[in-house]
């Protein structure tokens, strides 16, 4: 756990979704079912408030995301969400799309390595949320939607508009947010949008070694690597490479730079402390 911690104790007990950390692999499970796990303002707030606090734990290196049943996520809850939001004031409206939003920008900010398993649709926020992940892997039956302008609203949501394009391409990213249609797995990984597409069976192995694989490296070399790839995306060619000689410079003062001399002298495979 981080020496760093004021008042605020760290939470117990996830009411909104299922959370386990188990030998460095930390998990969320979204777990409605019944509504393929719908989002509601009470689930938004608590990946906020997760993801803030999952640095600071000390216990996980790794972060999993996935959902119960045949969705990964459709978004937010129709009656729950949208139904309240049609009484509420702009500025009530604000609070409830910044809030949205933030859970987005702490997943990018999240120094720990995210894994999105789409084990079924992921559409609306749904999309997003795997979108921001830096990882995707997808069932074969799984699928995206950025359905947003098919409710009326801008199909920019929630950072999409600036995630996307980045990952597909512009022209990509135009289709899938104005137009909202279903983005099957073989298309998706296809046109760059999933890391990997496995047998719906096989999901949860996939995610689980992936999960593995990255708990277990150098925690430091993939936290900073997600750092500068989030943070360069709006730096100019300089400012990237000076950052880059400053992190590396700081990285090879760590115990696991000179792990990999002492293993490589010796023969041996590198046993990684991520410190």
């Amino acid at each position: 756990m981080s020496p760093f911690r004021a008042s605020a104790a760290l939470t117990d007990h996830w009411e909104h979704f299922d959370f386990a950390v188990e030998d460095g692999v930390a998990t969320v499970t979204l777990n409605r079912p019944e509504k393929l796990n719908a989002l509601t303002f009470e689930s938004y707030a608590d990946l906020r408030d997760l993801l803030a606090e999952l640095p600071s734990r000390g216990d996980a290196r790794v972060l999993v995301l996935t959902g119960t049943g045949r969705g990964f996520c459709s978004g937010g809850d129709v009656e729950e969400i949208i139904g309240e939001l049609q009484r509420k004031e702009t500025a009530e409206l604000l609070e409830f799309t910044r809030m949205t939003g933030a859970v987005v920008k702490a997943m990018r900010e999240c120094p720990l390595p995210i894994v999105a398993a789409v084990n079924g649709i992921a559409a609306g926020a749904g999309s997003v949320l795997a979108l921001a992940s830096d990882f995707r892997l997808l069932a074969e039956s799984a699928a995206f939607a950025f359905l947003f302008t098919k409710v009326g609203l801008a199909g920019a949501d929630m950072g999409s508009a600036y995630l996307l394009p980045r990952l597909v391409g512009l022209g990509r990213a135009t289709e899938l947010l104005m137009l909202g249609d279903k983005v099957k797995a073989e298309r998706a990984e296809r046109i760059g949008l999933a890391t990997e597409v496995v047998p719906d069976t096989e999901l949860p192995a996939a995610a689980a070694a992936l999960a593995r694989r990255l708990a277990d490296g150098p925690a430091h070399a993939y936290s900073a690597t997600k750092v500068l790839l989030t943070r360069e995306q709006d730096m100019d060619l300089g400012s990237s490479v000076e950052l880059e000689a400053m992190t590396q410079a700081l990285l090879m003062t760590c115990q696991d730079y000179r792990e990999f001399y002492a293993a490589w002298s010796a023969g041996r495979s590198p046993q990684w402390t991520g410190r």
